[in-house]
């Protein structure tokens, strides 16, 4: 497998910044191939991170004044944005703990502390595990808080994840009932690897504020069930590696590597899980020895080189276009025809037309309207059409090449049969 020389490069700074390193590229870039290495950092969310370590490099005089501004403007803007999200949120935090609440924090801010420049590594929401009885307390703070609804047509008690938004600041949050979706077929029984993560629950210390996460071996099982979740939909990012790698080395004396195991290879994601380290270990500078790495992992036959190309041409949510975001009809189908036995495969008829629980996301109506669903198909169709029209690879066979593809790699990473 060979990544192109974009992808290469962004790679390579990547590596120095988690070094803490710069790099010294004396020349070879053109100002298209800046422009092209800035807009893959911003598909995987890392651009601080990558302009932290590239601009004083000599090769960085071939970049052009006026992208060189706008690049540097959004950096400016994204870590400051980053720095008052963590501020609100941390104010929020303590609010619902001085009310005698236990959320669980993780993701997000949780990873962010390992970085050597925590707002460099950007969070669109902080995520936010709520114990099922106290929800309505913790909303209730909300809404004392200035926190309302993304959604206000939602009906909280139905859903699993309420996003919220707070008004008038920057910070969001998605706050969990539960993990995953209870009701996707593909996915939703994960949920039961942590029915009792509370009882096992942590505390962590983040800017001299106190939060509850969970323990280090669930979180580091959430990080990789996370990923693994996203890859069953259209792909994830670069970024997720990072946070798995870094997460693993920070506490790889404290997790229970052997339950990991266990549990990744009872839902079929341990040569994903093992992959995802060698992608590490060869791209990421990986440490196994710091984290305690047992040889139990070591043996898995694990090739993370396919991954990594699908995962760098994905973004940090498999979103890098709307063919390949279509394409997670196919291959989540893959999945629960493989849950049932059945042998797994792609057509046009499921890429325009998905089940009603892939539907409600968009088309909430369906939640209580459930005989509308063909007219939400016809809905989602003319918006498919539109969206081919004004946006590059999007139709519904490059859908069905994409997920054939990503069906392939399932397979390959042992997910299906």
């Amino acid at each position: 497998m060979k990544l192109n020389a974009i992808s290469e490069k962004m790679l390579e700074a990547l590596r120095c910044f988690l070094n803490g390193e710069k790099v010294m590229w004396e020349d070879g870039l053109s100002a298209d191939d800046w422009a092209g290495l800035f807009r893959l950092c911003q598909h995987h969310q890392i651009l601080p991170m990558i302009y932290d370590t590239v601009y004083a490099c000599p090769a960085f005089a071939s970049c052009p004044p006026d992208l060189v501004q706008m690049i540097k403007g959004q950096v400016i803007r994204q870590v400051m944005t980053q720095s008052r999200k963590t501020e609100e949120f941390l104010q929020l935090y303590r609010k619902l703990t001085e009310h005698g609440l236990t959320p669980l924090v993780v993701k997000g801010i949780i990873c962010r502390s390992l970085y050597r420049e925590p707002d460099y590594r950007c969070s669109g929401d902080e995520d936010v595990l709520i114990p099922a009885e106290q929800f309505h307390d913790c909303a209730d703070v909300f809404a004392q808080n200035q926190m309302e609804m993304l959604e206000p047509d939602m009906d909280p008690d139905e859903e699993g994840e309420v996003p919220y938004y707070h008004v008038g600041g920057m910070l969001h949050i998605e706050l969990h009932k539960e993990l995953f979706s209870s009701e996707s077929e593909a996915y939703g029984g994960l949920n039961r690897l942590f029915d009792d993560v509370f009882d096992r629950k942590i505390q962590a210390e983040i800017n001299g504020v106190k939060v509850y996460t969970m323990c280090h071996t669930d979180h580091l099982l959430y990080l990789i069930l996370h990923a693994f979740k996203h890859f069953l939909h259209s792909g994830f990012g670069i970024r997720q590696v990072c946070d798995i790698v870094i997460y693993a080395e920070a506490y790889g004396a404290e997790i229970d590597w052997d339950y990991l195991l266990e549990k990744c290879r009872g839902i079929h994601a341990d040569v994903f899980a093992a992959s995802l380290f060698d992608i590490g270990k060869k791209e990421l500078n990986f440490n196994p020895e710091k984290a305690c790495y047992p040889e139990s992992w070591a043996e898995i036959e694990a090739d993370g080189g396919d991954m990594l190309e699908d995962l760098i041409d994905g973004g940090v949510f498999g979103d890098s276009s709307m063919s390949r975001k279509h394409s997670s009809n196919i291959t989540l189908q893959a999945v629960s025809e493989d849950k049932k036995g059945k042998k797994a495969g792609a057509s046009l008829i499921q890429s325009l037309f998905p089940d009603r629980k892939y539907m409600e996301r968009t088309y909430t109506y369906l939640k209580k309207y459930s005989f509308l669903l063909p007219i939400a198909w016809a809905s989602r169709i003319v918006r498919y059409l539109k969206e081919s029209k004004n946006m590059r690879e999007n139709d519904a066979m490059a859908s069905i090449e994409i997920g054939n593809h990503r069906v392939d790699l399932m397979k390959k990473y042992k997910i299906i049969q």
